[in-house]
């Protein structure tokens, strides 16, 4: 599309975001089903947590937390319309700048063991299955991959 311009921003999470990161949350079953008082930590300090903007709507979220030296994603989501351009990656940039700011020294997750386009997201930029929870999840029920990189392969993965 000729003259077409994509206005995306990242920027923290506001109380007032709250609600349309539910909406997300809630068209993704893959996610985390967290409820509104949740997020109140994210939006106290508690936890960290940015949405991706795109003429100042909320298309997508990433909430994260420090434990020790490790960066720990909790949960992200991108609207099913706007994935594949770069909204993850984009939050998964600030997730990792933020984990800078306390020198973690990897990152963490868990993701369901049937979300494919996840798996192939994280694997694209160096995260490694390191164990599997037996039926963690539930509404599905699914076991949890837990995937870790190391802070320092991340950094490059991310500008390749």
């Amino acid at each position: 599309m000729e003259g077409f311009r994509w206005l995306l921003s990242v920027r923290p999470i506001e109380w007032r975001d709250v609600e349309a990161i539910l909406a997300i949350q809630h068209a993704s079953p893959e996610v985390a089903q967290w409820t509104a008082h949740d997020y109140a930590g994210v939006t106290t300090g508690v936890m960290a947590g940015w949405v991706a903007e795109e003429h100042a709507t909320v298309i997508g979220f990433l909430v994260a937390r420090r434990a020790a030296a490790d960066l720990e994603i909790l949960n992200f989501a991108v609207r099913a319309d706007v994935r594949r351009r770069g909204l993850g990656t984009s939050l998964l940039r600030e997730c990792l700048a933020w984990g800078k700011t306390f020198q973690a020294e990897r990152a963490l997750l868990e993701v369901r063991a049937s979300n494919q386009a996840a798996l192939r997201f994280y694997e694209r930029y160096g995260f490694r299955a390191a164990g599997r929870r037996v039926r963690y999840y539930t509404a599905p029920v699914d076991d949890a991959l837990l995937l870790t990189a190391e802070m320092a392969a991340l950094a490059g993965n991310m500008q390749a």
